[in-house]
């Protein structure tokens, strides 16, 4: 990725008592990941958005206009690297 080029934008949909939630959290914490994270239970915006995504579980990982459904830690850093948020 180019110094001129942006980053896409990154949303977590979850929900507080979600383990997989939890663990997306940390896992994109450890890696300095920045992300906005929604609670699509307490929040009716959130909620409308994760549906228009065609969300049905949590967690679900927008990455710029890309959905990243559930967490398989292997499958996400290939998504991520392929979306140019991870440098190789």
């Amino acid at each position: 990725m180019k110094e001129t080029e942006q980053r896409p934008r990154i949303t977590l949909y979850s929900t507080p008592g979600c383990p997989h939630c939890r663990n997306m959290r940390r896992w994109l914490r450890s890696r300095r990941i920045y992300f906005r994270e929604e609670d699509i239970s307490r929040n009716r915006r959130a909620f409308r958005e994760f549906q228009e995504l065609g969300g049905r579980g949590v967690p679900l990982l927008r990455v710029g206009d890309r959905n990243i459904r559930g967490f398989d830690p292997r499958r996400l850093e290939q998504q991520l690297r392929a979306l140019g948020v991870i440098l190789p």
